[in-house]
């Protein structure tokens, strides 16, 4: 199939879900819109898929969670989507001096929750600080969440409204240090520093703030940083979001990969190829929903080896016939309901960091699991009860671990993933996963490498790159629309419209919304 039109307001490039936000924003607005993407399917990495043989669950194979998405976006859009909460935050299973145990956190926080950080800690003062901690988080997860969906506010704007000593706990100093001075129980420090490190590779007392970033991130979605499950998958965001696109009359064009874009600061040409031979279409505005580093080569450049971001997750994909049973006792289908930390102690995370630096995978590996289908049980299609998905996130795991050798090292890696699971289990994991059609055991790995060959996404970057800050800096240039929304490039007809604008990142949209709206604010 190709595109019957030469000229389009706007070429939307990469079918991913913030391309498909903005292709659904313009079209609504009149304006015609072509989306070229260079998978058979859009999505990018919000889809779902069976990926066992002889099994309809549908798992969500890449991103799986969703929170930055703004309510308000969704009801921009008119989208058939359903977000449902968890009804665990997290459960951390704890195995100390031989006595297993266990932290649980309820959403909303009742009583079990401050007894069983009582229980794990000797006394009142963790939970107390806990509490205490997140309730300023949440103050400033208010003050931002409602700019995400405006023109960027300069840093000065969103600090003069937080008190001084928070933006110094959460902007301004490492976040290592906001966490050793707040908390004493390694294993609580630990689940707090985990929402600075996922997808990213950094000590938490890293001078560059980068986890001070990834975590503000992690926390600020629609003012309560709450993580959802979308019901019937991720895929189920990136259906709605395509409906509202093609509804609104925009065009999309799957198997069609982007080879060129030829652009001035008034107009480009975008070529594309889709097995039927060369396309092109000349039009006013091109909207890059694909990384920074992969835009600078189809606008000319060359390929930087030294600029290539570089992801670091190992994300484990299982499908079980049962829900296996903890040590600690605690019920596994409270234990799996939210986020299950694995190996996340504070000193964990800090030796399994030093381990990735010096080029090692880590000999203890933290991670943690999800089990969407305890929230929502469509995905699994007509299998038979009991059974369930888990998805695994490694951290700590960055792409060069895997780079000399990477079958053998995902091979150690996922070992090593799986024995600080079974470390906390009666049933190991292996005797609960079911089997695929030819008899193997229902698991998939990826590492950066994969995510790379899978989705085109350089490094294995989920984020396409290190994230920025949700603002902008004080002597930031916002003479443009392009820069006012932060997807400005070097040239005035192409910006960014993916994980890689100033606020991308994550299944938001907001990379999205914001480049449709510089295109709206310049006409």
């Amino acid at each position: 199939m190709t595109s019957e039109r030469k000229t389009y307001d706007v070429v939307v490039v990469g079918g991913g879900h913030n391309g498909l936000v903005a292709a659904a924003y313009l079209a609504r607005a009149g304006l015609s819109v072509l989306v070229l993407e260079r998978l058979a399917h859009t999505g990018g990495a919000a889809v779902s898929a069976p990926a066992f043989s002889g099994h309809q669950a549908q798992l969500s194979r890449y991103s799986y969670l969703v929170s930055l998405l703004p309510e308000q976006l969704i009801a921009d859009l008119g989208l058939d989507l359903r977000l449902e909460s968890r009804s665990v935050a997290s459960y951390t299973p704890t195995l100390r001096d031989g006595h297993p145990g266990g932290l649980l956190v309820q959403r909303p926080e009742r009583g079990k929750t401050e007894k069983s950080f009582r229980a794990l800690t000797g006394g009142d003062s963790e939970y107390a600080a806990w509490r205490r901690f997140y309730g300023e988080v949440g103050e400033l997860a208010e003050v931002v969440a409602p700019t995400l969906l405006r023109p960027l506010p300069l840093e000065r704007e969103i600090r003069d409204r937080v008190d001084p000593a928070l933006w110094s706990d959460l902007v301004s100093n490492p976040l290592g240090e906001t966490i050793e001075a707040r908390f004493a129980d390694d294993t609580v420090r630990g689940v707090v520093a985990t929402d600075a490190l996922i997808g990213t590779f950094a000590s938490m007392n890293d001078p560059s703030l980068l986890q001070n970033r990834c975590f503000l991130y992690h926390l600020i979605g629609n003012g309560t940083g709450e993580w959802r499950v979308p019901v019937g998958g991720m895929g189920a965001v990136t259906d709605a979001l395509a409906r509202a696109a093609t509804d609104a009359g925009a065009e999309i064009l799957t198997s069609a990969g982007v080879s060129r874009i030829d652009a001035s600061d008034d107009s480009a040409e975008v070529t594309w190829d889709d097995g039927t031979g060369t396309h092109s279409v000349s039009t006013r505005h091109v909207l890059a929903n694909v990384a920074p580093w992969v835009l600078q080569i189809l606008l000319g450049g060359s390929e930087d080896a030294d600029a290539k971001p570089a992801g670091s997750q190992l994300k484990i994909n299982m499908l079980l016939d049962r829900l296996p049973r903890l040590r600690s006792g605690a019920d596994p289908e409270v234990a799996f309901a939210g986020t299950l930390h694995l190996e996340e102690d504070y000193s964990q995370l800090a030796a399994a960091y030093d381990d990735a630096a010096a080029g090692r995978v880590p000999r203890v590996l933290p991670g943690e699991i999800y089990c969407h289908s305890l929230t929502d049980p469509s995905i699994l299609g007509d299998a038979r009860p009991g059974t369930h998905t888990l998805t695994y996130f490694g951290v700590h795991t960055p792409a060069a671990l895997f780079e000399r050798d990477p079958e053998g090292a995902k091979r150690l890696a996922v070992a090593r993933a799986i024995e600080s699971l079974n470390l906390h289990l009666e049933d190991p994991i292996e005797t609960c996963l079911a089997t695929d059609a030819d008899g193997k055991p229902c698991l998939e790995a990826k590492i950066p490498q994969d995510i790379e060959r899978d989705l085109a996404m350089p490094g294995g970057h989920i984020f396409h790159g290190d994230l920025e800050w949700p603002w902008a800096p004080n002597r930031a240039r916002l003479d443009t629309p392009a820069q006012q929304w932060g997807v400005q490039t070097d040239v005035a007809s192409v910006l960014v419209c993916g994980s890689g604008s100033r606020r991308g990142g994550a299944v938001s949209g907001l990379g999205g919304h914001s480049a449709a709206h510089a295109v709206l604010a310049s006409l």
